[in-house]
């Protein structure tokens, strides 16, 4: 026989016990799951271009709204925050982070890309979005809808973009176990570029490898610029002369030499300029990369060049051709980020410090 029962009040004392104990498993529960959903948004910035104003660390909450805007022709949905300083309004859209995900898909590719080229767009967007989010997790937004990070121009309505990216849920690239700096670019022709030959850092998982690109929009592309243009977007007077004064490993301009006599039209001054500077201040769009030739006009300077973008990671342009050729986005992200690992994001990998990353 087993032990006796206890007295009634032992049982009672038990039975709430298991009670309290059965509330703190339900709350417990119920904290772990609003931190899940907590995490799982995503605040951005709504820029327009990358050269607008950011809120200062002055800017102060103005409103708080839920619903749907309609903004650019765009739709977009989600909660916004309307914060002010001194230089203006901005607005925030906090988002579900899948939906976001399926948003820059949609904004940076083309429309009936293959399959697998979406795949793998929706996994370095993905994977973008967390090491820049990391990075940023004490700001008031986490990234901006421009390119300075990655596009965003509302929400998804493309089923094919919505069907890759759940395909993908949850997919990020990593590096010794951390979240990759996923950088992506249009196109380029030939190989990819260094990352530092852009921003002077680096990182192991983005080398120069082929670019895969074929009879893609930017395969060659000419544009000019009056002396006149020169001198508003570099800020000089004066200018007479440009020239490649050094080129990357990759057959890209690196620095050039810029000629110009100066306000006072004494004589002839020189200056160097990164390549990705000048690319900048000309503007991105007016001056697609920095893989190009010069010639001088007496009236103008003639860029011949390839590729559209900074040149660095996976070439958008070059998966879709991948893609073409049988690969899967396995294959695609393993060619762009050699020594990278497909993993899931269970949340822990959106709270860890990228610092040690550089």
């Amino acid at each position: 026989m087993g032990d006796p029962p206890g007295p009634p009040e032992e049982k009672y004392m038990n039975a709430y016990q298991n009670k309290i104990r059965f509330v703190s498993i339900l709350s417990a529960i119920f904290l772990l799951a609003a931190a899940a959903f907590a995490d799982d948004t995503i605040k951005v910035l709504m820029l327009d271009s990358p050269g607008n104003p950011q809120p200062s660390l002055q800017a102060e909450m103005v409103e708080k709204l839920k619903g749907k805007v309609f903004f650019n022709g765009q739709s977009w949905s989600g909660s916004f925050e309307i914060m002010k300083d001194e230089n203006g309004l901005y607005v925030i859209n906090n988002l579900p982070f899948e939906k976001y995900i399926e948003g820059v898909v949609a904004s940076e590719v083309g429309k009936d890309w293959e399959k697998e080229a979406l795949k793998a767009q929706a996994v370095i967007s993905r994977t973008y979005a967390v090491f820049t989010k990391n990075l940023n997790g004490e700001k008031n937004f986490h990234l901006t809808s421009s390119v300075l990070h990655q596009a965003y121009n509302g929400e998804n309505t493309d089923p094919l973009i919505a069907e890759a990216v759940d395909s993908t849920k949850g997919e990020i690239l990593t590096y010794e176990g951390r979240p990759a700096k996923t950088l992506y670019h249009s196109t380029c022709e030939g190989s990819t570029e260094l990352p530092e030959e852009v921003w002077a850092e680096s990182f192991p998982y983005l080398r120069s490898v082929e670019c895969y690109g074929k009879n893609t929009p930017y395969e060659s592309w000419q544009r000019r610029f009056t002396f006149d243009e020169i001198n508003k977007s570099l800020g000089v007077e004066g200018f007479s002369d440009m020239s490649i004064a050094s080129y990357s490993s990759t057959g890209r301009a690196r620095t050039l030499k810029i000629i110009f006599s100066g306000a006072d039209g004494t004589g002839p001054s020189e200056m160097e300029i990164r390549a990705v500077e000048l690319r900048r201040m000309l503007g991105y769009r007016e001056l697609p990369s920095t893989h190009f030739t010069l010639t001088r006009t007496d009236t103008d300077i003639i860029f011949d060049g390839k590729g559209y973008g900074h040149g660095v990671g996976l070439s958008q342009w070059g998966a879709l051709e991948m893609a073409r050729e049988g690969k899967n986005y396995r294959d695609i992200l393993a060619h762009y980020y050699p020594g990278t690992v497909i993993n899931k994001d269970n949340g822990e990998m959106r709270s860890r410090n990228q610092s040690a990353e550089k």
